[in-house]
């Protein structure tokens, strides 16, 4: 068994080889990268925790000539490319930043903050500072910077100024790597000052990359690829590899070999399928890939014995409230969509990959390119369309990737018909509840069930919590499913101020005509094992007994007097 320590959390590569981490060797990005050596400029766009930063990391370990890095790299890939490693490694000097943090709730706090990172950068390259070539201005201005007083036509050039100086100073081209490049982006457009950090960033990506004859080549990093006139306007040789190309595709997340021999080195060979089934499944440019940041938790807490079943990693890493704003949108009619994908079934839509922030909610295309390029959804392989399927041209088809992300998005689905059932008028749902009136109440609930989004192909679970979501949050008590009589029942709810409950039994039926039959057989549940009896001994004067069956999006509710009559004894 490996002894090596799983890396959690540490996107520094030097610090996960100085420390004897476990590590799966990418360097081949670098050898791959300096034969694309024509491309001066190559942004990669991934969905966050598949490794960008480590990778970002590493190449600056590599190529910094601040550093003696031969070590770090003993017995990886690229060491073994001796020619290449002596014309390049540790042999250029590196501006490495990162925009990761750049944003806040206004536009102050976000131009603040990108000031601090380029003062950290100074402090980092202090000895430029102190270079005997510069002249009084340079001097000033690097000092300026360096103290974070520098107005904002400095801080707009602050990058092509530090390569100037860099250059002068090792007698080198500057290699320029940007991790997070677009986080500014898009905290800007949250925080409604798209505009103005747009206008900052535009000018200080295009003075550092368009015809700087201080730059060897750039890497950038991000989510999404924004439109190039936006940000980087004249920038010659630009590339952009994103989810949908098959360069470097193998770089960036874990391929099934890799997943193997992690699981191989821990022990943990048993553990494959549910890792599979739970963070595999990304289509990266034809090739399956896994979520690294996911396999190494659930190692990591395999071996520490702390896990019993599979966890949702990646929900705390990312802001899935896109899903819920993309529910929200009244104009866009995606309920049938979210259901294929919830069902584990794909659809088919038009995908771009050229995008900006402020028009990202602008359309439901828009909004499934979001999806797609921030992981929520991936690339249908051909081999898995079905048979008498066809894309048309410019379609993509697309599928929830794992069961991971499927978890997240039924999160998002029960939270967002929670809300819209809170903030609807439910009055005379209540009403036909209390009054006992099933016709009425077999209306409103097909009404509702016909305008949300169902999954598990109509199990009860999902039935379950669609009636919990339309009966909590209503001034009523709302208890799901506890121990209750002689079994469990599905709900009750409680009207405490009126001394008043309902104790609701579901099921679901096999077809539209058994739905009067399930309906019985659930009644007969509730007066077998006296479900009523509890909540009859809490000092409730009035328990409706109601039983509701489902078939699809189709119901009938009952409560029959002779059943409401037992629950009153």
């Amino acid at each position: 068994m490996n002894t090596a320590s799983i890396p959690v959390g540490i996107s520094d590569f030097a610090k996960v080889r100085a420390q004897g981490s476990y590590y799966i060797d990418k360097t081949g990005l670098i050898k791959q990268l300096l034969d694309a050596r024509g491309t001066e400029i190559m942004l990669f766009t991934r969905p966050r925790r598949f490794g960008k930063t480590m990778a970002v990391s590493m190449l600056a370990e590599f190529f910094d000539i601040q550093k003696d890095s031969r070590s770090l790299f003993e017995g990886l890939e690229i060491s073994h490319e001796k020619k290449l490693c002596a014309e390049w490694q540790n042999q250029f000097p590196v501006l490495y930043l990162t925009l990761k943090d750049v944003g806040g709730l206004a536009f102050d706090t976000a131009y603040g903050q990108l000031a601090y990172e380029l003062a950290g950068l100074c402090r980092d390259h202090a000895y430029l500072g102190r270079d005997e070539t510069l002249d009084i201005q340079e001097r000033q201005q690097f000092l300026q910077l360096k103290a974070g007083e520098a107005g904002s036509t400095e801080v707009r050039n602050a990058l092509r100024f530090l390569m100037k100086l860099m250059h002068a100073h090792y007698g080198r081209k500057v290699i320029l790597l940007l991790d997070e490049y677009d986080v500014p982006a898009a905290k800007a457009e949250s925080g409604h000052y798209y505009a103005e950090m747009m206008d900052v960033m535009r000018t200080m990506f295009s003075t550092a990359l368009k015809d700087n004859p201080h730059l060897q080549f750039a890497v950038l990093t991000g989510c999404l690829r924004i439109a190039k006139e936006s940000i980087f306007t004249g920038a010659n040789h630009f590339v952009v590899n994103t989810v949908s190309d098959k360069g470097f595709r193998q770089f960036f997340g874990f391929t099934q070999k890799e997943v193997e021999q992690l699981l191989a080195d821990m022990e943990c060979e048993g553990h494959a399928e549910i890792i599979r089934q739970w963070y595999d499944g990304y289509n990266f440019g034809g090739m399956d890939m896994y979520c690294p940041w996911d396999v190494l938790n659930y190692v990591k807490k395999l071996k520490a014995g702390q896990l019993q079943k599979p966890e949702n990693f990646w929900e705390h890493t990312s802001d899935n409230a896109v899903i819920g704003r993309f529910l929200s949108r009244t104009g866009f009619s995606a309920e049938e969509k979210f259901e294929t994908l919830l069902n584990g079934a794909y659809i088919k839509e038009r995908i771009s990959e050229n995008l900006t922030y402020d028009v990202m909610e602008s359309s439901e295309s828009n909004l499934w390119s979001l999806l797609y390029m921030t992981g929520y959804l991936t690339r249908v392989h051909k081999k898995e369309l079905l048979s008498d399927d066809c894309l048309l041209e410019g379609e993509t088809a697309l599928r929830i990737p794992n069961e991971e992300v499927k978890d997240i998005f039924r999160k998002s689905v029960a939270e967002w018909f929670e809300k819209k059932a809170a903030g609807s008028d439910r009055r005379t749902l209540f009403a036909a509840l209390w009054n006992a009136d099933m016709d009425k109440l077999t209306g409103i609930l097909s009404d509702l069930l016909f305008d949300t989004i169902s999954y598990f192909d109509y199990r009860e679970s999902f039935y379950h919590a669609f009636l919990t979501g339309l009966f909590s949050s209503a001034g009523y008590a709302v208890e799901s499913n506890y121990e209750n009589g002689l079994g469990r029942t599905d709900l009750v709810i409680k009207d405490r101020g009126n001394r008043r409950a309902a104790v609701v039994e579901a099921k679901t039926a096999g077809s539209q005509s058994t739905l009067e039959q399930e309906c019985r057989k659930a009644l007969a549940q509730i007066e077998r094992n006296q479900y009523a009896r509890r909540v009859q001994r809490q000092g409730y004067q009035k328990v409706l007994c109601i039983g509701i069956a489902f078939y699809k999006k189709m119901c009938l509710a009952k409560a029959e007097s002779e059943t409401m009559g037992s629950c009153l004894k």
